[in-house]
């Protein structure tokens, strides 16, 4: 096999005999060696069909890697797995700068790609925490959200075209560049989200916006969550549509970052239960500044939010949105933690999380508890430390998060993916029949079940 291997990519472009255990199956936990037989690294679109024909006859298990950003164990192997990584798939074919699209293949870093975008005056919207490491295949693979949902929507949102290599080795291709096509079967919705379960992404084309003139940001202290949302909806009306982020974070969580770096010195004092960031993407600066401003000052003014500070320049900026982004810090407060990423409606959201920080503080073995999110997208994550990591803990702490989600109508996954730590729990926001489609869609395209398997369903 791996001789065989090698004649499609070349020995330099292959780890095994022990080397691919150098290499780790996640970046957050870089004690976890690759447990696989081979790691194999394609520079094409055919290289990877060429290995999945290898592998479809010989009923070859493979599992896909990008980033390994993952956090719900989609990239974890088995000592017979042949792992498929795209790191070297890495090119930008091409910026269209009159169709403004982007064309990257699966193993572009993110941020690479913005950038590249940014230095023709547009913009790429996808922004995450995790930017500098994720890779286009996984972001897609996931649906990935992040932090302008609100206003550009999730991944899928944003793909005009997309090619994948099915399991046999097969190629669809769907590359357009046009945003209307109603000609039957939208093909590439099957594999956005569906965690390479379905096939392996090669190629995307993005659609972009045309880069923002003007960028503003403000964070605000909130007394009660009845504000919170009435906050939301003043922004919204006031913004006329250039609100591209809103993010609420909790107390505790506020004030741990806050006082994690004399770097947040001067922003909001911690003794409000809620604050939110908001940001502002437009085309004025001057009356784009003027316009967040005043409304800041209506805001507290209608007792809406209680104090409010808004960037002066760039480095207060980037100071808000590093005390959002940087979860680390909080995951480093603990022993172990658990993530979570959920989705709620946002009426419930409020109640739904105090059910679950009453009962959790009844665990001698929870350590900390900390909650933020994308609010205008009813996406909650919790990160909760703990001081043991056994799997009846584990379990306890899952059962607690995901109790009510089925009768509020929410999703086991606002926008990290099931893979196989959420798999169990997947129930809780589909209904048997959609898990039925979902298998007959799996057996349909991957009938000998060697793509990504044990992962989603």
């Amino acid at each position: 096999m791996i001789n065989k291997l090698e004649k499609i990519v070349g020995r330099d472009s292959i780890l095994s005999n022990g080397k691919e255990k150098l290499r780790f199956d996640h970046i957050w936990k870089t004690d976890i060696p690759t447990n696989a037989f081979a790691v194999i690294f394609p520079k094409s679109t055919q290289q990877i069909s060429e290995i999945m024909k290898l592998c479809h006859y010989n009923n070859q298990k493979v599992v896909i890697q990008g980033g390994l950003t993952n956090l719900v164990g989609s990239t974890i192997t088995k000592k017979n797995d042949l792992v498929i990584s795209l790191d070297k798939m890495n090119q930008i074919e091409e910026i269209d700068e009159k169709s403004r699209t982007i064309t990257v293949q699966s193993g572009v870093i993110l941020e690479d790609a913005i950038s590249a975008v940014d230095k023709k005056n547009l913009m790429l919207p996808l922004n995450f925490g995790a930017k500098g490491s994720a890779q286009i295949g996984g972001i897609v693979s996931t649906n990935a959200g992040g932090l302008r949902v609100i206003r550009y929507g999730m991944t899928r949102n944003l793909i005009l075209g997309i090619e994948v290599v099915l399991s046999d080795g097969e190629i669809i291709s769907s590359m357009k560049k046009i945003t209307k096509d109603n000609s039957g079967y939208d093909i590439k919705q099957l594999f956005i989200g569906s965690e390479g379960t379905l096939g392996i992404i090669s190629k995307v084309i993005f659609k972009l916006e045309e880069k923002p003139s003007s960028r503003f940001s403000a964070i605000a202290g909130l007394t009660n969550y009845e504000n919170v949302i009435n906050f939301l909806k003043f922004m919204q009306k006031g913004l006329s549509g250039s609100l591209s982020g809103f993010e609420l974070i909790w107390k505790e969580t506020y004030k741990t970052m806050r006082d994690s770096s004399s770097e947040y010195s001067s922003l909001l004092d911690t003794n409000f239960p809620y604050y939110v960031i908001i940001e502002l993407l437009g085309s004025d600066p001057d009356n784009d500044y003027k316009r967040l401003s005043e409304l800041i000052y209506s805001a507290i003014e209608e007792n809406i939010i209680e104090d409010a500070l808004l960037a002066q320049n760039e480095r207060e900026l980037k100071m808000i949105w590093n005390l959002r982004e940087d979860v680390s810090v909080l995951a480093k407060k603990s022993t172990y933690d658990q993530h979570f990423d959920i989705s709620l409606p946002i009426p419930v959201i409020e109640n739904e999380v105090n059910i679950a920080i009453k009962k959790l503080n009844k665990f001698p073995y929870v350590e900390n508890i900390f909650v933020f999110g994308h609010l205008a997208d009813g996406n909650i994550h919790f990160i909760i430390g703990k001081s043991k990591n056994d799997e009846e803990k584990t379990k306890k702490i899952n059962e607690i998060i995901y109790k009510n989600l089925r009768k509020n109508l929410g999703s086991v996954s606002a926008e990290h993916g099931i893979g196989i730590d959420k798999k169990a729990y997947l129930k809780t926001s589909r209904s048997n029949g959609e898990i039925d489609l979902m298998n007959r869609l799996k057996k349909s395209l991957d009938p000998k079940n060697i793509l990504n398997t044990g992962r989603i369903i």
